[in-house]
């Protein structure tokens, strides 16, 4: 029986993911992608001995990775999922070179050999436009979501809030009531309670998407409050409580004072109310896209932006127009048609994109200078 697994390489294994996690401070998730591309490189070498590794191993396994099909789907693996592959496993090998014991067994060039053609890695790495959710559609499937018992009621004050705070539903997941502020509009992402994007505390302002929407939210808070007498640490939105029904059928019959474990509830709730509303489906996270098109339409100067960006938790402004600031081509077209015309008609906008672009200059040059 051929064994499936090599001694010495689950030592070597298991010392590089606590590397990572406690060196570079990757979560798990980001380790067990790692673990899952080195997995694939150890079934097709038939779990060879690390120190045995040759530039022809890399180059026959991105080989063999073109050629993989799925069992169950039979579609092959996309460009990005093997551009992540043989990045994780050139950072590992790397790593390995540098070892006791494997320093002399591994040329630290050979790693190299794991790169994608320049082609393959630009279709890796294009930025794609992903649909995007208006501030009209959202409104919409706010407003047609029923809210007579206490389950409709947290579900419309759930989308309300994404929509109000531009929170991550991994954050919505583990709010308590204590983190919200009614009085000053705000909520605090303390990163000691509350399950932000790499472990950061800031507070978020609630953004100006309606009055009614702000409403639906204070209501929402009120209510777990007086009615259902929630105290301070119990969760802003709690899971639902599910008990046998007469035809001795599990029934949702009401919340419990329980944050979810995670935040494929909250995605269900969403998906349920874009399909009720007769929309296409769009994820929690996608609400985020939609208020950066708003600051983008709203923001009447870099210092606006900039206020724009922090609540949504971004460090730098950036960050914001990279990662979240594609310009929808009905916007595009928009821009472009502006600017046929005379100049001095756009004159008060002009002033204002000049601003922001100097102010974003800025940004990376003091960027470029701290990373020398």
């Amino acid at each position: 029986m051929t064994r499936k697994y090599h001694p010495d390489n689950e030592r070597m294994k298991r010392k590089y993911f606590i590397f990572l996690k406690e060196a570079k401070r990757q979560d798990d998730a980001s380790v067990d992608a790692v673990a899952k591309a080195i997995g694939r490189f150890e079934v097709y070498t038939k779990w060879r001995d690390f120190k045995a590794f040759h530039f022809e191993q890399a180059v026959g396994f991105k080989a063999h990775l073109n050629k993989y099909r799925n069992e169950q789907t039979g579609i092959c693996l996309s460009k990005a999922t093997m551009n992540s592959t043989l990045r994780s496993l050139k950072t590992f090998f790397q790593w390995l070179a540098m070892q006791a014991g494997y320093k002399s067994r591994i040329n630290y060039t050979d790693t190299e050999y794991f790169n994608l053609s320049e082609k393959d890695a630009r279709v890796a790495t294009a930025k794609r436009n992903r649909p995007v959710p208006t501030l009209e559609q959202i409104r919409r499937v706010i407003s047609v979501m029923p809210f007579n018992t206490v389950l409709e009621q947290r579900n419309r004050a759930l989308v309300a809030f994404t929509l109000l705070t531009g929170a991550r539903d991994s954050a919505i997941a583990s709010f308590k009531l204590k983190h919200v502020d009614l009085t000053a509009g705000s909520v605090f992402q303390d990163a000691r309670e509350v399950n932000t994007k790499a472990s950061k505390t800031f507070t978020t302002y609630f953004f100006p998407v309606g009055d009614d929407i702000r409403q639906i939210v204070e209501d929402w808070v009120h209510y777990l409050k007086n009615e259902l007498l929630f105290g301070n640490d119990d969760p802003l939105f709690p899971k639902t409580e599910v008990k046998p029904g007469a035809r001795r059928v599990f029934e949702s019959v009401g919340v419990l004072k329980e944050h979810w474990s995670n935040a494929t509830p909250i995605r269900k709730v969403f998906q349920e109310a874009f399909e009720q509303a007769g929309l296409p489906y769009f994820n929690p996270h996608s609400f985020r896209k939609t208020l950066v098109q708003l600051g983008e339409t709203t923001c009447r100067g870099p210092e606006e932006f900039k206020a724009w960006s922090q609540n949504l938790g971004h460090e730098g402004v950036l960050t914001t127009f990279y990662s979240y600031g594609e310009v929808q081509q009905s916007r595009q077209c928009e821009i472009l048609k502006a600017l046929r015309k005379p100049r001095a008609e756009n004159h008060t906008n002009q002033i204002d994109a000049d601003a922001i672009a100097k102010a974003v200059a800025r940004e990376m040059r003091a960027q470029s200078l701290s990373e020398l």
